[in-house]
Parts: structure tokens; sequence; C-alpha cells
């Protein structure tokens, strides 16, 4: 555990000592189900500090301060400006656990379609629980957290490329369309909710088998999201995809 340690350096140093006593004593609950968090302190280096600074002196530049996320609702610093799309999912009720954040970081749009973080994700399971270690290590009371079981060595989450790989039919999902534009707009524009149209399909399909996985927290699109199969999935996918250049 050198890289908490090593962050603890950074305390007050009246406050370091009882702060290493008492992480230390916390840790031993939750490390095993996650990783290494001094390596976790190298990939947050390598990919997330041009954008974020996590650590009690923390603060926002172009990303939020991750200090303390763990339990924090999403879009909800205060002063900071949020896309638009995470607002919408912090309203939605979308909170960073170990069960969100990490199909986040493997694929930000995964959960947040319309983020304006410019990050591609961190494929690899075990990157992403040693920087989930790290991140964790900075939020208060992380053993008292609760949250569902941790799926950050899992590999079951991840959404098989075959379903990616469904070559859908436009006309198919244009049948299947008007369940969606009964609220979302055919011509992309944006009124109180979000546009579905000129999004990748692979973002479109990510995004509704989160909700069939309840990762995104609306339940009238989970529901929604739920009667679909994975070619109708497919389908609207490649309709909305290509609506503007009808």
């Amino acid at each position: 555990m050198a890289g908490w340690r090593d962050a603890m350096r950074t305390l007050a140093p009246g406050l370091a000592g009882v702060a290493i006593v008492l992480a230390i004593a916390a840790l031993p609950l939750w490390a095993e189900a996650l990783g290494d968090d001094s390596r976790g302190e190298m990939l947050f280096q390598r990919h997330c500090s041009a954008c974020h600074q996590i650590g009690p002196e923390a603060v926002d530049r172009i990303g939020p301060r991750l200090t303390g996320i763990f339990g924090r609702r999403a879009g909800a610093i205060d002063g900071f400006a949020y896309s638009k799309s995470m607002t919408r999912m912090g309203s939605d009720g979308l909170t960073w656990t170990l069960e969100t954040l990490d199909p986040y970081i493997e694929n930000p749009k995964a959960l947040v379609s319309g983020t304006r973080m410019n990050f591609r994700g961190l494929a690899g399971g075990a990157d992403r629980a040693d920087l989930l270690a790290y991140l964790r290590a900075y939020s208060d009371r992380p053993r008292d957290i609760p949250e569902a079981e941790p799926t950050a060595r899992k590999t079951d989450h991840d959404l098989d490329p075959a379903i990616l790989g469904i070559e859908g039919d436009p006309e198919y999902g244009e049948y299947l369309s008007s369940e969606c534009t009964t609220c979302h707009q055919r011509d992309g524009s944006d009124r109180g909710i979000p546009s579905i149209t000129h999004w990748p399909a692979e973002d479109f399909v990510l995004a509704m088998h989160a909700y069939k996985r309840k990762l995104r927290p609306h339940p009238v699109m989970q529901m929604m999201a739920g009667r679909l199969s994975n070619d109708e999935i497919a389908a609207l996918a490649a309709y909305f995809a290509t609506l503007d250049q009808e």
C-alpha cells in the first residue's frame, strides 16, 4: 500500500500519523476486492491527471476533482460546469460506486452518452481494479459505503462483442422507433430530454444495454430497453445513426 502511504504525506503533519493508522485499519475490509492502489496511482497519473486532481488539496480543473467520488451523485459538485448529459444522469439517480465506476472507466459513453470526458476507456479489468483502489482511498469512510458486490475484477459485465457486431436493419429500426419518438425528437433537437439521433451505432447499443443491466438508473428507460432484443436494439441504433442522412 505504498501509494496510500505516499498520499498521506500531503496531509497536515499533525494529522498524518492518525490518518495512516485509521486507513490501515480500514483497508483490509475492501482492498482485496479491488487491486493495487500504488499501481492505481501510476495509472491515474498516466490516464487521468491531465484533467483531474485528487487528494486533500484537489481542485476542479478541466474535469471535476475526484476526492470523495465514491458515494457521490453524478454531476453533484457545485459550481462545476458538467455536460448536460452528466447533469441529467445525476438527476436520474446515477451514483458513483464500484458497480457504476467500473463500466464508466471501461467506456464512459456506456453510462453517459454525451459526456465531455475525452477518454476512450480502460479495457483491462486488472487496470480498472487498481485505479479504483486508488480512487477509493480518497473517499470518506470507504468501508461504510453501501454498494453492490464489486465488479472490478469480473468480466461477465462486459458486453459480448458479438452483440456489438450485429448489423442492424434501419428500416426495421424505423418501424420500431415510434415508442422512442414519443419523447425523443426525430430532428435531433433537445427539448428537455437528450437527443438520440446522430449517435454512432455502437454508442447507442452500449447505452441501451446499460439500461438493460440497470447501470443507467432511469426506470422508464430500463423498462423500455428490457423489452428489446439484441437485434431490435441494433436496428434502432442503425436507424437513428442515419436519420439525418435521409
